[in-house]
């Protein structure tokens, strides 16, 4: 017994689960020795019946897909739009002007305080909800593009130029290489700030979706099921995570950086 223990040690992919399995096993004794009330945080046994019992007995899956259905759209959209004119900026000055103040000025405005404004714009459906998201994911995507591109060193873009590259091999041999790590890390990032702000958006302005089913949860005092909609948040959000981290490791497969094994 021992030696296994050892060797889950030795074996550094397992590092990451000791950290959720002690949270889990703390969780576990302060409900058995009843350390904190019931009401406040349930056993793990009643969050997993919970569970059980809004799968089957109520519309969770519904509600999962809708709240995937605001995020993905949004997602692309965002995506899409802060990906052209951030590359469009980044190759124009002019281009840049024109947008920059604008955007700039926009982006101070939290994406939550757009809520109120929209829902009387579009209402409550999901067009309101993908509008905010989409605004969410659009600036930093806009920022970071403009940015990588503005920050590509000039020796190559002068080596282009000597070895008279058009425009469009500029672009492909050059400035798309350098900018791809970075647009996919930025893209990792919204793709996080977009799904946690459509649960606030749920719960402010909707009649289904996870963070609907959050808010209803909390005025109901239903600790369990509120648990079961955090845990399912946190669960999408890291696989909606590892799948872009896949998709930039797919197109970054020519990069070679440091891996950290000096830890």
């Amino acid at each position: 017994m021992r030696g296994n223990i050892k060797a889950f040690f030795r074996e550094r992919r397992y590092i990451g689960a000791i950290l959720p399995l002690s949270i889990l096993g703390l969780w576990q004794a302060s409900a058995s020795f009843g350390w904190i009330e019931p009401v406040f945080l349930p056993a793990p046994i009643k969050v997993a019946e919970a569970f059980w019992y809004m799968l089957t007995k109520q519309d969770l899956p519904r509600d999962v897909w809708a709240s995937l259905f605001i995020i993905g759209q949004a997602f692309i959209y965002g995506t899409l739009l802060g990906v052209g004119l951030g590359f469009a900026a980044g190759l124009s000055r002019p281009v840049e002007l024109f947008f920059g103040g604008t955007i700039n000025t926009l982006r101070h405005i939290p994406s939550v305080a757009w809520i109120p404004l929209i829902v009387v714009w579009l209402g409550l459906g999901a067009p309101a909800k993908i509008v905010v998201l989409a605004k969410s994911i659009f600036i930093p995507v806009f920022l970071n593009t403009l940015q990588a591109i503005r920050g590509i060193d000039q020796n190559f873009i002068e080596l282009a130029q000597a070895l008279k590259l058009n425009k469009r091999q500029l672009i492909r041999r050059v400035i798309l290489p350098a900018i791809v790590p970075v647009v996919m890390v930025t893209l990792r990032y919204s793709a996080g700030l977009a799904w946690a702000l459509v649960v606030i958006a749920e719960g402010i302005s909707g009649l289904e979706g996870l963070g609907f089913l959050i808010f209803r949860a909390q005025n109901l005092l239903m600790t369990d099921q509120l648990l079961v909609c955090m845990a399912l948040i946190g669960l999408i959000g890291y696989i909606l995570d590892r799948l872009l981290y896949l998709a930039q490791r797919r197109l970054l497969r020519w990069q070679r950086g440091f891996g950290g094994s000096y830890a």
